[in-house]
């Protein structure tokens, strides 16, 4: 049992060490000090029947200081109000254009050919594509475009905050920063910043130079693919321009889903381009399940059989693994509940990625806003 009690230690230790080592590496960008430059910003908004959220998310938007702002939201064949509200909004503000998408050809993926089209209507060369669903606050464009020039890079990726109101969300929505900050080596990414390799971003929120994004070939280089949060990072990695990360929370927030069926089918989208694939799942699942779940087991263990030699390894992995968990919450604006119910949401998320993979093994179709795309 003392061995499987450092296997526990090792892999807790892991990803308690890079998490700690990634939150102070993963901020908030700073305030625009004075005097600095006004820059021109293309806030650019794929939407599919969005009425329920667009019009949210525009009064949010334009609430923006310290940046001059054009907002350009392509009705992606809606079949509600989304495109009579943004045109009624159009004819109040003039920073805000509505153009209508283009059929989507077969076997191209809905939003990527959305926000090709998006990046074509731009006037300005500082391209910035949210989701119809993101709130931005008012210094978020200023701040954001502040730290993507300062650093002089090609791609900035935010991650906003996930408010969750349901069990389900809670269970499935706060992995996504669990994951990032705590298996991507955000300083080795920073030191070799063109590396496709280490690649990340969050779809949700990119920042993007339009040399960069026309060097990597833009969403039309991916428009066969589901993640832009993977895939345009890499691509503008590979065509020479740096690319990195920072925390939005507090800049952005954005509830992806409203319960655990759409969070479950969300994630499942686009898990075979990220998680599952045949030779990365494995490891993952060693990763998660030896360094988020062994502990425990090996610690109730050791707590039964009276192992003190066990449980004096065990139970410093337990507290290495809370420690970074709550650390990841606390930065990033999560709920107690989602701490709690953590070994919970490592079990299910494994559950969400080996039943992707099986299912793209097997050659199932996925099903995503109403359009059917076969792997």
């Amino acid at each position: 049992m003392i061995l499987a009690a450092w296997i526990a230690l090792g892999l807790a230790g892991l990803y308690a060490g890079l998490t700690l080592i990634n939150l102070a590496l993963f901020r908030v960008p700073g305030a625009v000090s004075d005097g600095a430059p006004r820059r021109a910003v293309s806030l650019l908004i794929p939407a599919r029947d969005e009425g329920a959220r667009i019009g949210a998310t525009l009064d949010a938007a334009l609430a923006s200081r310290d940046i001059e702002l054009e907002i350009i939201v392509l009705d992606d064949d809606s079949s509600d109000d989304t495109p009579d509200q943004v045109s009624a909004l159009a004819a109040r503000d003039a920073r805000v254009r509505l153009i209508t998408g283009a059929p989507l050809p077969a076997g191209l993926n809905g939003k990527q050919h959305a926000c090709a089209q998006l990046a074509t209507a731009a006037r300005h060369d500082t391209l910035v594509f949210i989701d119809a669903d993101v709130h931005l606050a008012p210094d978020a464009l200023a701040r954001a475009t502040a730290w993507l020039h300062g650093r002089g890079l090609g791609l900035a990726s935010g991650f906003p905050s996930q408010p969750t109101d349901t069990w389900g969300e809670t269970l499935l929505v706060p992995m996504i920063p669990v994951l990032l900050l705590g298996y991507l080596p955000l300083g080795l990414a920073r030191l070799m910043p063109r590396a496709p390799s280490l690649a990340a971003g969050c779809g949700q929120l990119m920042l993007v130079t339009r040399a960069a994004y026309t060097a990597a070939g833009g969403h039309a280089a991916i428009a066969t693919r589901m993640h832009d949060g993977l895939n345009l990072p890499a691509n503008a990695r590979r065509a020479g321009h740096a690319t990195d990360l920072f925390n939005a929370a507090g800049l952005a927030r954005c509830r992806m889903y409203d319960g655990f069926e759409s969070a479950w089918r969300g994630f499942s989208k686009d898990a075979t381009e990220g998680m599952a694939t045949p030779p990365a799942l494995p490891v993952w699942t060693l990763l998660l399940a030896g360094g988020h779940l062994w502990p425990f087991v090996v610690l109730i263990a050791a707590l039964f059989t009276a192992s003190i030699q066990a449980l004096g390894v065990a139970a410093p992995a337990v507290v290495l693994l809370a420690v970074a968990r709550i650390a990841v919450a606390r930065a990033t604006g999560q709920r107690a509940l989602a701490v709690a119910l953590h070994p919970a949401a490592v079990v299910a998320t494994l559950a969400l990625q080996w039943q992707a993979l099986i299912a793209a093994r097997r050659g199932r179709a996925r099903t995503w806003r109403g359009r059917t795309y076969t792997p």
